[in-house]
């Protein structure tokens, strides 16, 4: 591990003014963040991340860590942790998807650790960028080329991939945001702005290290997740190797509005396939306004899927992937109605 300036700021008004002041002493820093530290820290160990500057965001916990509903909306501090959130009897009984998709992330010590901001922001597993061994990673050294294209990839993604990265997007509360319309509310050097979680990640293209649109020294705040009838007919659906600390293979955020048997509206979100979490909206549109059998769950799982670029190695997702997409829209269609 190098050499960096450690800082802990105690508000959310003070990191901000501390960070404009040190991006405006010198805009080539490397300004890191560290929240739960479950990200940061082993990257650091792995010489992968090299911050000039830590600033330790702990003790925003107090001020951005609650868990807020009005009947209109669900906030989220970003310094919440996931456990707390998980365990939260709002979030289980009105956004099942939310709790179902923190309960079943990382280990429960991690969980007590890691906090919401922090999580929806975490870098890839992918094992050519963790090993700075391997010289050919974009999002590492961009420019430098793509180990997994032509190397070990089952893991990898399916979707949403470029010629210069196929790294997969890790993590799970992502899906379930994306999949309720949430919205992020960041606070930065330029003031506070609120953008639609959708909007937050970067697929790779030519710049796999540009994995996000924060600006230098922007801080997410908050997240915001509109009360509607869908959200309590939802479920997250994970697909792994093992059934405990693992990421997934495939997985599903699916929240459903119907009439009946009817479609009126769904939302999808896929992880563990794509380089950003993925939403999918052909599939939306092959479920909407029809009655919501097998047969249909199908051809919706056969859209989402249609535009995937398989590797050598893990063409075995696009079939998971749907089956988990199809086994998902099926559980929540059995779910009881809830006024």
């Amino acid at each position: 591990m190098r050499p960096f300036r450690y800082s802990r700021p105690s508000s959310i008004a003070d990191a901000v003014l501390e960070v404009r002041e040190v991006l405006a002493s010198d805009p080539g820093l490397s300004v890191s963040f560290l929240a739960g530290g479950t990200t940061l820290l082993d990257l650091m160990k792995l010489d992968v991340m090299r911050p000039d500057r830590i600033m330790d965001l702990d003790a925003l916990r107090d001020e951005l860590g609650y868990i807020r509903s009005d009947g209109t909306a669900l906030r989220l501090g970003a310094f919440a942790r996931m456990a707390d959130v998980a365990a939260d009897a709002g979030v289980i009984a009105d956004y099942p998807v939310i709790a179902q998709s923190l309960s079943l992330a990382a280990s429960a010590q991690l969980r007590n650790m890691a906090s919401l901001g922090g999580n929806v922001l975490q870098r890839t597993r992918c094992p050519y960028f963790r090993d700075p061994s391997w010289s050919a990673c974009n999002k590492r050294v961009p420019g430098s080329g793509c180990a997994a294209i032509q190397g070990a990839n089952r893991s990898h993604a399916v979707l949403g991939t470029s010629d210069h990265c196929i790294a997969t997007y890790p993590g799970d509360f992502a899906q379930a945001l994306l999949a309720l319309d949430a919205s992020v509310i960041v606070a930065g050097p330029g003031g506070n702005r609120t953008v639609p979680f959708a909007s937050l990640h970067r697929q790779p293209d030519a710049t796999p290290h540009m994995e996000t649109i924060l600006l230098p020294g922007e801080i997410i705040a908050e997240f915001v997740v509109p009360a509607r009838p869908w959200t309590r007919r939802s479920l997250y659906l994970k697909i792994r190797d093992r059934q405990s600390y693992e990421f997934a293979v495939a997985a599903a955020a699916v929240a459903l509005d119907l009439d009946g048997n009817v479609v009126r509206g769904s939302r999808i979100a896929l992880g563990g396939v794509a380089t950003v979490p993925w939403r999918a909206r052909e599939a939306e549109d092959a479920l909407r306004g029809r009655p919501l059998t097998e047969e249909a769950a199908h051809a919706a799982a056969l859209a989402a899927f249609a535009g995937a670029r398989p590797q050598s190695h893990n063409a075995f997702k696009v079939a998971l992937g749907q089956s988990t997409l199809v086994r998902a829209l099926l559980q929540v269609a059995s779910m009881e109605s809830r006024p």
